[in-house]
């Protein structure tokens, strides 16, 4: 079996779900988010499912649905609550699974663990998605130092929006991690874009 894919971000709103989507249609696999904060009426699971149209994946139920669209450990004690990792349990399949993580790598779940220590709970390769902005290089460098030095492996690097050779040359040749794509800024955001759009990534 295939180890599972988990989806991180060098940051919020880098493009995580939208790459999430693409993926999940180009590889026919299944989706599961662990952790959501926030947005219960419309959930990163309800947005990947709108626009995949393979009736091959399975959409599987968070492990927590938090209210608060805060960090998870907020969320959670504003919910009342305290998340605890050892209920995170990826769901069973036999197909290839994708895990989209809540923000990014040192995002916390509780008082002592983070979404970098649940990628290494779940044994997962990570799919690293990158924008080019004024201190991505940065972001992108220390999110990498992170993974490396769990011993965590890095899938690649998905740069999402607008191009820039210079940034996205920098990070791959310093970091050595495979470059799998860049998703342009697509005009829309629907079935036939995310199908189209998997053409942009290489796995």
């Amino acid at each position: 079996m295939h180890k599972p894919l988990f989806v991180t971000g060098v940051g919020t709103d880098i493009g995580k779900t939208l790459v999430s989507a693409i993926l999940v249609e180009k590889l026919k696999c299944d989706y599961w988010k662990p952790v959501q904060s926030g947005d219960l009426d419309n959930s990163d699971t309800m947005k990947v499912q709108k626009l995949v149209t393979n009736t091959q994946t399975v959409f599987h139920s968070e492990a927590y649905r938090l209210t608060q669209p805060y960090s998870p450990h907020k969320s959670a004690a504003l919910d009342g609550i305290e998340i605890n990792e050892q209920t995170i349990i990826a769901p069973k399949t036999y197909n290839q699974l994708l895990i989209e993580g809540a923000g990014g790598l040192m995002v916390p779940l509780n008082d002592h663990f983070l979404v970098i220590d649940l990628i290494k709970q779940l044994d997962a390769e990570v799919i690293l998605v990158s924008q080019n902005y004024l201190g991505s290089i940065n972001h992108t460098l220390l999110s990498i130092e992170a993974l490396k030095s769990r011993s965590i492996t890095i899938k690649g690097i998905i740069f999402n929006g607008d191009e820039n050779t210079s940034t996205e040359d920098y990070i791959i040749n310093y970091t050595d991690v495979k470059h799998l794509g860049r998703v342009p800024i697509l005009p829309v955001i629907d079935k036939k874009t995310i199908t189209d759009a998997g053409e942009y990534i290489s796995l």
